[in-house]
């Protein structure tokens, strides 16, 4: 078997055209490289230079120095390419994220990601917080923001943030004109529509509540357009109710203790790639700056 080495020797003496210069490239000495050469052309079974100068090629020697130069181009590539894996250059992200954090946080996060990473492709999965987690844990996806599990898990979770959660009416709705607090007989005469982030709400009487509850939607965008037309109330996070439609307002509740944790997903029982890694440093350290500036309270682990 011909050796990349013993390949990279012949191929920079056919482009030098002497031994002297292509050992002075290949910082051996001459004789060195003189034997490579004699051993390779033993081993392909013929002659590669027409003299023992070494500036012209056989027809072999030709071949050779086409197919050799494509093999060391592409062995090198190859190196280089693990090298940028590792050091998360290149390489593939698929991040899962609940709609809140995909609209109101990922757009100004990815653009500072990939800005000295140009060769890495990411995918953004946007979903609730139960397929988030799904995604996370069968490997479908690398990471996971979302709110935190309440039944157990082998994914680990590291909070990031915190948000309260606000009931979304019509604009016209009992609710909004009575201008106080509201709670959950309220919320009941109005009758609730289940969604994805209210699946994380462990509060006694949201849980009484949801019991009652005959409409679950997972769409955000169907979900406001049902509240707005009355149908019902649902409750969203303050994050997920920064832009709402017109005719569509967010009510306080009178119950205090009403957040949704988010926070960071990954497997705990994988080897991360580069970039996954990578991308959870970065997210640790870049969120805490970004939810400061839109009022959200940051969780410490």
């Amino acid at each position: 078997m011909i050796k990349l080495e013993t390949l990279r020797t012949f191929v920079t003496v056919a482009e030098a055209g002497n031994i002297r210069d292509a050992a002075e490239r290949l910082c051996r000495t001459a004789s060195a490289v003189s034997m490579t050469l004699k051993q390779l052309e033993h081993e392909v079974g013929g002659a590669l230079f027409e003299t023992d100068r070494k500036s012209s090629l056989t027809p072999l020697g030709a071949f050779m120095l086409e197919t050799g130069r494509l093999q060391i181009q592409n062995y090198d590539r190859m190196i280089d390419g693990i090298h940028a894996y590792a050091r998360n250059r290149i390489g593939r992200l698929t991040l899962a994220s609940v709609p809140s954090v995909a609209a109101n946080l990922v757009p100004s996060l990815l653009p500072r990601f990939v800005l000295d990473r140009p060769g890495v492709e990411i995918e953004l999965l946007d979903t609730d917080s139960r397929n988030v987690l799904r995604s996370v844990e069968s490997g479908q996806a690398d990471l996971g923001i979302a709110g935190r599990p309440l039944s157990r898990t082998t994914a680990a979770f590291e909070p990031l943030f915190r948000d309260r959660f606000k009931v979304i009416c019509n604009a016209g709705c009992n609710l909004a004109a009575a201008g106080k607090l509201v709670n959950w007989a309220d919320i009941e005469s109005q009758g609730l529509i289940l969604n994805g982030a209210s699946d994380t709400i462990d509060a006694p009487g949201y849980k009484a509540l949801s019991e009652k509850a005959s409409m679950y939607v997972r769409n955000v965008t169907s979900l406001l357009a049902l509240a707005k037309s009355g149908f019902g109330v649902t409750l969203l996070p303050a994050l997920a109710a920064v832009d709402l439609p017109e005719d569509v307002v967010a009510l306080d509740l009178a119950e205090e203790n009403m957040w949704r944790v988010v926070g960071l997903l990954s497997r705990s029982d994988t080897v991360p790639s580069p970039v996954a890694l990578a991308f959870r440093a970065f997210i640790l350290d870049e969120v805490p700056k970004l939810v400061r500036t839109l009022g959200l309270e940051i969780v410490n682990p």
